[in-house]
């Protein structure tokens, strides 16, 4: 039968030419030639409606195994190549030049705490840090929080149901410390925080501080007060000056409110500073005779002072963000413009 014998042929020849086939194109060209829909097995296949009923049979099963021989040459053929890889060497021209990445840089949260942190160590403190997870002896109890206190309620922080809970402030790393060695301790807390807050324009669930602590004989308020305004003319710029104002917090006696003048407007008042000429930064005052009591240390030989301050809001300062929420979406249209 001619048509049989013309499918075996088809086969025959293009086996022949898949073996002299160079390149990956060249086997492309005969998968084409053979299978495609104006191919050579199609009009062959065109044929098989002029058989016989009894002889249609045996031509379709001559024509799928030569349709299926076909393409398994040409797997084989391109295996072949792939082995040896010749297509790579036309591919590739030396001549063109390299594809440069491109390079990120540091996260505006990332780069504040970064200069915070060199400056604190420049004054002679030292980077200790601590677990995010910690229990409420730690948390609250060491640090003089009554068991009344807003900020132990399940409202305000997240717990765990075996008690502990996310550290609502790096404060515990201070605990830690003191427990670990004995005085001077001279030492900053940069480090991630967790509140349950609605996230608004200036608050989120998740942010970051850096706290400071130091201990030794004869700390006073005036050595707090210099180390902020310092750090202050340092961060944002010479010009800046600060103030503290009395405020109250359980861990500090006497406690402190410190704020640096408005950069935005270098004090004269502004919508960012809501028209006071302040911005409120940090926290701060002598530390409590009752949590250095709680780590074994005598309040009658030594003084010292803390401090702590949101790194968020200062990178919205020094930056002009006017949504913390930008901070965390992770908009790389956002975050190139730092």
């Amino acid at each position: 039968m001619s048509l049989l014998q013309d499918f075996e042929n088809a086969l025959a020849t293009a086996c022949r030419e898949l073996e002299g086939a160079a390149d990956a194109p060249a086997v492309e060209a005969v998968r084409v030639h053979y299978l495609g829909r104006r191919g050579v097995l199609q009009e062959l296949m065109a044929g098989l409606a002029k058989l016989s009923p009894a002889e249609k049979p045996e031509a379709g099963r001559v024509a799928n195994r030569v349709k299926g021989g076909i393409q398994d040459a040409l797997e084989a053929a391109l295996a072949q190549l792939a082995a040896g890889r010749p297509q790579i060497a036309q591919a590739l021209d030396v001549t063109l030049p390299g594809r440069r990445r491109e390079l990120g840089h540091k996260h505006p949260i990332s780069r504040v705490m970064d200069d915070a942190v060199a400056i604190f160590r420049r004054l002679g403190f030292v980077v200790a840090d601590g677990p995010d997870i910690e229990t409420e002896w730690y948390n609250f109890d060491a640090l003089n929080t009554p068991a009344d206190h807003p900020s132990r309620d399940t409202q305000d922080t997240f717990y765990f149901p075996d008690g502990r809970l996310l550290r609502t402030q790096t404060s515990p790393v201070q605990i830690r410390t003191m427990q670990q060695q004995q005085p001077p301790v001279r030492i900053i807390c940069p480090g991630r925080c967790f509140r349950r807050d609605t996230p608004d324009a200036t608050h989120g669930m998740n942010f970051h501080q850096i706290e400071g602590l130091y201990v030794d004989r004869s700390v006073s308020l005036g050595d707090l007060k210099g180390t902020l305004a310092e750090f202050a003319r340092e961060l944002l710029g010479q010009e800046v000056k600060i103030r503290v104002r009395p405020h109250f917090f359980p861990f500090t006696e006497p406690s402190v409110e410190c704020d640096f003048s408005c950069i935005m407007c270098a004090g004269r008042g502004c919508r960012v500073c809501k028209q006071s000429g302040w911005l409120e930064i940090a926290g701060a005052g002598m530390v409590n005779p009752a949590v250095f009591r709680a780590v074994g240390y005598d309040p009658e030989t030594w003084t010292g002072y803390a401090f702590g301050m949101g790194l968020e809001r200062i990178a919205m300062i020094r930056y002009a963000i006017h949504d913390i929420r930008l901070l965390y979406e992770n908009d790389v249209r956002f975050l190139r413009q730092f």
